[in-house]
């Protein structure tokens, strides 16, 4: 039988236990999916040490890529055969092989690894849904991006550049300043407690006093306030993430003293609510992989077997780029 993790509490990474782990034929509506290569997200650790609850038990994990070896009744829009890859609940995706919603199976085209696909979708559609939805960013906008050399951070920084716009980015230090700068940043800016209220007479500085139109942002309570200076009238800010902890109860009237500014709180699950939505995100992010556009770095690659050492470095902040588990 294949390999699965599995969570009957919440905890540090030695709750994640091994099993094996019957895979029954697949529903009407489901396939079996083989994985090849498993995504890890930092939303997975949460999941994990109670940050987030889960009722258990559970399996963990919402990001993989593999192939079709069987389907349910009903479906039509997989093949047995068929390289795919998905990302979002149910949990699960850390196992060797799992049934999964038909519909919510993306196909993973020539010229797109496994590997790639794996450790790309979720923070690719993100990506995708941040520049091409939430704000239609043009050709020649300045925007601001919090974690530049994040996960999300580099594939937006790489999307933005592909859109040409430029790219004013903040870091956590001069390491990480030169991967966003690699991956399209124009002004890597190494930001902490101890200078983050001058980001906005920065941004002003290099925009000549136009400030941005956008900002986006996955670090939420540290970042929210000093960004919202940094926004042009009629400017967005678009908060995706809470590294930081969660944003404070807003005035409302902040925004208008802003200058008639626009807040949201977009999630990747409704903007992909619908297959052909999701399709078209995952369309346009793996044409953007395989024309070399975007480039995806997986510089970690564990077993299966090694899922707790792979959550520590995470933890640990050990790791660059992207993770897969290979099972």
């Amino acid at each position: 039988m294949p390999l699965a993790v599995r969570l009957t509490k919440q905890g540090g990474p030695e709750v994640m236990v091994l099993e094996e782990v019957a895979v029954p034929p697949p529903a009407p509506g489901e396939a079996t999916i083989l994985h090849t290569a498993v995504g890890l997200n930092f939303i997975d650790v949460y999941q994990r040490n109670g940050h987030y609850p889960l009722q258990l038990p559970s399996g963990l994990g919402q990001e993989a890529a593999g192939v079709v070896t069987a389907v349910g009744s009903g479906v039509t829009s997989v093949r047995v055969g068929e390289r795919v890859a998905y990302a979002g609940a149910p949990l699960g995706a850390y196992a060797e092989a799992r049934n999964y919603p038909a519909d919510r199976l993306a196909p993973v085209p020539d010229g797109v690894s496994d590997e790639a696909a794996a450790a790309s979708l979720l923070k690719g559609l993100t990506a995708w849904y941040l520049v091409c939805r939430t704000f239609k960013v043009e050709r020649g906008q300045t925007v601001l991006v919090h974690a530049a050399a994040g996960g999300v951070g580099l594939i937006l920084c790489q999307w933005l550049r592909h859109l040409g716009a430029t790219v004013i980015g903040t870091v956590g230090s001069a390491a990480k300043a030169e991967l966003a700068q690699q991956a399209g940043c124009t002004h890597p800016l190494v930001i902490d407690a101890s200078n983050r209220r001058e980001l906005p007479a920065r941004v002003k500085e290099l925009t000549s006093g136009a400030k941005v139109p956008v900002v986006y942002d996955s670090v939420g309570k540290d970042t929210f306030d000093v960004s919202l200076d940094c926004l042009a009238p009629f400017g967005m800010m678009v908060l995706f993430g809470a590294s930081s902890g969660p944003v404070p109860p807003l005035e409302l009237q902040r925004l208008a003293a802003g200058g008639s500014l626009y807040v949201t709180r977009p999630t990747l699950g409704t903007h992909v609510a619908k297959r052909e939505d999701l399709l078209a995100g995952a369309r346009a992010l793996f044409d953007l992989v395989a024309r070399g556009a975007l480039t995806i770095h997986v510089n970690q690659r564990y077993p299966l077997r090694d899922v707790a050492r792979a959550h520590m470095d995470l933890e640990a902040r050990r790791t660059t780029g992207s993770t897969v588990l290979l099972p």
